[in-house]
């Protein structure tokens, strides 16, 4: 046999001829000349065939060239038993073999040809099948014995690295991937015939609803198309029905098929489905020939048969053989449509030789949606030519082929008889068969599916009223009328126009409602002597006899009496369970109290843990003063407010935190645990707590950061935060976390939000509302319900609730994109409940713009899915101070090098501060909690290099000085330098050694405020916190300005070489700082 290369495919156009195929095999009709008929009408201009080609049973010299526009078929090919020797299948592409001939062949080709050998099939379309050679140039594949009949590889010859098939032997002439059956260009618009769908080959078709990113919406799609085999088509046919985006023969078990909009579509079952059945050959039925007493108890209590064979047929009704003893087809006499969905040579009503049958009897036929009609040979068959088919047709192009039946004028002579006429009551539409039951429409009136004269409207034992032409039964609470008037005027209890029995509101009923269940009550209802239902009176619960309470029925003393003895026997029943553990509890303590006075309490093993020694300060309510709120929160009110201590009269600025009164006693151990925390921590980063009041309602006393929160100063600064800013704020928080790391804290709850900003080089971490301290054998920490932030947590934490030390590292790292994206929000637009599983996914929070690949990638490895895998903050800190050495090589931001941070007392917040109080008056929290260590004498002197002012004034290069200077206020021509020291002390006036600075005291410094920093013993002789500083640089702006001069802060990075402090870090941070200004 000849190689074939058909397989699946389609490249048609959106206007493509598709036609139904069959599914007939060898079966034929008696008629020859009939059976090529129908042939020809179902394929002629067809391109598509839409299941089975089967072409049987065909004369020779019949012309079949209008199987040249058949492009594809999506079942089989069947050619046999035909005589003819050339079947013109020019332009068949593909056959897709959706379902196979014998469930084996695609292509099944057999038996064409007469036993004598005279005539027979010697070509498929061009394609020569006999023992005449090729030409030679096809190398012995070919469809015909000429040169251009060669056949076309695409499969065989192609390159290796071709997935599918190929135009050429070149890896560059390797097909589309969605091509199938060849192509003659690599684009997907290039295929023959498609793998799928047609013209662009693609993988489905425009679903009926789009995802709309900006709105986050699944909408509706304009251009939406349903799947239809392999077409993409814009509406389904007729005779099939939608299930979400495809044409289906029928709906699955758990739907049923409803009519929206003049369109079928498949919804859920809102209950217990319609009952659908397998018809002959179809599902359980697939081997079976008829409906026989092995099968027939499978169709009990059908609504539809899915298939061919009593309310709808989807497929076609064939009927060749028929009991003698039946001379109807009454048994369909419920049938109400077929579907054709599937036909029998393009018939669904197919009756042929059935001698006994004189009436078909489908009274309740009322559409044949697909196919045509063909019934022939029934020598008895009357009433045919009555009924007007072209009525019951959906489309234009069926037909109704009847003939060779009995000749109507035998019907009409014989019916004084066997009345073979259609009934007087029927119109001219005709009828079904003999009665006036059978009637396709009524002459007059019908009840029901009988044609009647009149109506009973006014006699009868069943009263009626006309609805039109529809005699519809009365209500039976309606009371016959006997006076020549109507009973109602319509269907229910509610249009009678007399009660038979009572009437409840607009509605007859047989007796008034007893105990009914309304919508909060039960309903109890009595008969009034005009035969109307009244309601009881509201306390009547069994009934009554008219609408006063003592009309009631029931028994309520009885009622009472047990609701009273009920009520004491729980009183006695919870009396006992009192006293029985009153008497348990007694002995317990009795048992404890034995124990304890026999026996020694042995101590604990040591944990080796050192000891808890950080001092609480209790305050009392009258030193603070609330100024304004500042936020508030589940739990209670944050204030601003200055802190006066007791005997002195300088003022704090304070933030005070109160816990509201409604809050109960959980809610004030979590307040107390928070202030245990606060005040055992202490660094430069934390936000420290200067005292608890034991007020009425719980008050924590902490510093007061003058610039706010990180996110909201991002927010006002965006425009003047640089490079260097942003890194330096990377390495305090992670120096901070650090240190919480160490102290076995973990905080949960890091944020932008949750950062305070002290001065623009110094910020803090705060809110330790959700921090949990972990004992000296935990690793890990398991919270219990509520609110959580859910978009700054590590996947573990939402899943299991399990906190650790690099849960907070995965914070740390969104609390970091935060700032690079100047208070970005974190998977802003995605609902908390979906973060889960996108996490799960791999996705994570975007590369920010300013942000090299470096820097990135860093955050990348703190929102690991393994913990261990993320890094530990000091190996944060130690990252993010190598990259603030080179700042503008790891951000980039445009203008980097020209920024300048606006100075601290242009900030809002700040200003809303001096708008309560004075300068004058207020002192920074750390300088007075260590005033007096300032003075201490200093323990070594150490040589200054030579330091050029005007280097100090214009250079960026980073400063080394050995130890800080004390307060100097030095004018020098227009030039001011003012530095701080612990080390050594100059007298007012006196110039700096190593600098061309000839100082002269004009504006003396009061001596207390001369040395204003403290030695961090900790970290070695030669570093230093600058906490005080702050109020000392105030008063020098404030002399300057008083002189109409101005003052701004210049920040040097400097490199320690005292103590052993071999570390890069910024001025305000742990040492010097410069404050240059050029006036």
């Amino acid at each position: 046999p000849l190689p074939l290369s058909l397989s699946l495919s389609l490249s048609l156009s959106l206007s493509s001829v598709v036609c139904p195929g069959t599914d007939n095999k060898l079966s034929t009709l008696s008629d020859l000349d009939q059976q090529y008929k129908t042939l020809r009408k179902f394929y002629e201009n067809c391109e598509v065939v839409m299941g089975n080609l089967e072409i049987t049973s065909i004369e020779r010299n019949r012309n079949l060239s209008f199987l040249k526009s058949i492009r594809e078929v999506t079942g089989y090919v069947l050619v046999a038993l035909n005589q003819f020797d050339y079947l013109p299948l020019e332009n068949l592409r593909i056959i897709r073999g959706t379902k196979l001939y014998e469930g084996r062949y695609a292509l099944a080709i057999f038996l064409n040809y007469r036993r004598d050998g005279n005539f027979g099939l010697r070509q498929l379309g061009l394609k020569n099948l006999t023992g005449r050679r090729c030409h030679r140039s096809c190398n012995g594949r070919c469809w015909g014995p000429q040169e251009n009949q060669c056949q076309s590889l695409t499969k065989t010859v192609c390159a290796e690295q071709c997935d599918g098939r190929c135009f050429g032997p070149y890896v560059s002439n390797c097909c589309h991937r969605e091509c199938a059956g060849g192509c003659f260009g690599p684009k997907d618009t290039d295929c023959f015939v498609c793998q799928l769908f047609l013209g662009a080959c693609v993988t489905q078709c425009p679903q009926p609803f789009v995802y709309n990113p900006t709105t986050f919406q699944l909408e509706h799609n304009p251009n939406a198309k349903y799947t239809y085999g392999a077409f993409c088509v814009k509406k389904c046919p007729h005779n099939f029905v939608v299930d979400h985006s495809s044409c289906v023969r029928a709906c699955p078990s758990n739907k049923m098929e409803v009519e929206e909009n003049h369109i079928k579509m498949c919804v859920p079952c809102t209950d217990i489905c319609p009952k659908m059945c397998d018809g002959i050959g179809t599902g359980s039925l697939q081997t079976a020939q008829t409906v026989d007493s092995s099968n027939i108890e499978m169709f009990v209590n059908c609504t539809k048969i899915n298939g061919n064979l009593i309310f709808l047929i989807t497929g076609y009704l064939n009927i060749q053989s028929w009991p003698e003893n039946m001379t109807d087809l009454g048994v369909f006499s419920n049938l109400v449509t077929i579907g054709g969905r599937t036909l029998y040579s393009g018939i669904s009503l197919l009756i042929l030789k059935q001698r006994w049958i004189s009436a078909l009897k489908f009274q309740s036929l009322r559409e044949i949606s697909a196919g045509n009609v063909y019934m022939t040979n029934n020598s008895q068959l009357c009433f045919y030519n009555t009924v007007n088919w072209t009525s019951l047709f959906r489309t234009s192009t069926q037909r109704a082929l009847i003939k060779n039946n009995r000749d109507p004028r035998e019907c009409s002579e014989c019916a004084t008889q066997q009345r073979m006429v259609c009934d007087p009551l029927c119109s001219v539409a005709g009828c079904w068969g003999p009665g006036p039951d059978q009637c396709l429409s009524c002459k007059y009136f019908s009840r029901g599916r009988t044609c009647v004269k009149a109506c009973n409207l006014y006699d009868g034992d069943v009263r009626e009223f006309a609805n039109g032409s529809v005699c519809v039964v009365c209500d039976s609470q309606c009371e016959k009328a006997e006076d020549r008037t109507l009973s109602c005027h319509g269907p229910g209890p509610d249009h009678c126009l007399k009660c038979l029995h009572l009437k409840d509101g607009p509605n007859c009923v047989e007796k008034c409602p007893d105990g009914l269940q309304g919508a909060n009550s039960f309903i109890f209802k009595y008969a009034e002597t005009n035969n109307e239902c009244h309601p009881c009176h509201p306390n009547c619960t069994q009934g009554c006899t008219g609408p006063r309470i003592q009309d009631c029925i029931g028994m309520t003393p009885l009622i009472a009496a047990g609701v009273i003895g009920g009520m004491f026997v729980v009183v006695i029943v919870a009396l006992g369970f009192a006293i029985f553990f009153r008497r348990k509890s007694i002995k317990k303590k009795r048992a404890l109290r034995r124990f304890l006075e026999t026996e020694l309490v042995e101590p604990l093993t040591p944990s080796g843990t050192a000891p808890n020694q950080a001092q609480l300060r209790i305050l009392k309510e009258t030193e603070l003063k609330r100024v304004k709120i500042l936020g508030t929160g589940a739990f209670g009110t944050v204030y601003k407010g200055v802190w006066v201590p007791e005997g002195e009269t300088v003022k704090i600025p304070v933030a005070i935190k109160i816990l509201n009164e409604s809050t109960g006693p959980k809610a004030n151990v979590e307040f107390m645990d928070e202030a245990l925390i606060m005040a055992s921590m202490e660094h430069p980063h934390l936000v420290h707590l200067l005292g608890v009041c034991l007020s009425p309602t719980i008050q924590l006393v902490t510093q007061l950061m003058p610039h706010g929160c990180l996110l909201d100063y991002v927010h006002e600064h965006q425009e003047n935060i640089g490079s260097q800013l942003l890194l330096n704020w990377c390495v305090q928080i992670a120096k901070g976390m650090m240190y919480l790391e160490e102290r076995r804290l973990v905080h949960r709850d890091l944020a932008a939000r949750n950062v305070l900003v002290k001065s623009p080089n110094h910020i803090k971490i705060t809110d330790f509302g959700l921090a949990r301290l972990l004992e000296t054998n935990e690793k890990e920490y398991s919270a219990d319900g509520g609110k959580m932030p859910i978009k700054w947590m590590a996947l573990e934490c939402i899943h299991y609730r399990k906190f650790t030390h690099q849960s907070d590292v995965w914070s740390y790292g969104v609390t970091i994109w935060e700032l690079m994206t100047f208070g970005g929000k974190p998977y802003d637009g995605i609902p908390t409940r979906e973060i889960p599983d996108i996490l799960e996914k791999g996705e994570r929070l975007p590369q920010p713009p300013i942000c090299t690949i470096d820097v990135y990638m860093v955050m990348v490895k703190c929102w690991m899915i393994d913990a261990d895998s993320r890094p530990r903050f000091k190996e944060l800190a130690a990252e993010f101070s190598h990259m603030a050495r080179d700042p503008q090589r790891y951000l980039v931001i445009q203008g980097d090098d020209r920024m300048k941070l606006p100075s601290p007392n242009h900030s809002k917040f700040f200003q809303s501060l001096l708008d309560e109080e004075e300068l004058d008056d207020l002192m920074d929290a750390e300088e007075y909690l260590v005033p007096h260590s300032l003075n201490a004498p200093p323990t070594s002197h150490m040589p200054h290099p030579h330091v050029d002012s005007n280097q100090l004034t214009n250079d960026t290069t980073p400063l080394l000085l050995p130890s800080l200077r004390e307060a100097l206020y030095c004018p020098h021509h227009s030039s001011f330098l003012v530095a701080a020291s612990l080390r050594e002390k100059a007298a007012h006036g006196c110039s700096l050694p190593g600098l061309p600075c000839h100082c002269e005291s004009t504006a003396p410094i009061p001596q207390s405020e001369a040395s204003t920093s403290t030695t961090k013993g900790s970290l070695g002789s030669g570093c230093f916190r600058m906490g005080a500083v702050v109020k000392l640089i105030l008063r020098f702006s404030q002399a300057l300005t008083a002189s109409g001069l101005h003052m701004s802060f210049v920040d040097l990075t400097f490199k320690s070489e005292v103590g052993g402090c071999d570390q890069t870090v910024v001025a305000d941070e742990w040492g010097i700082l410069e404050i240059i200004e050029v006036f």
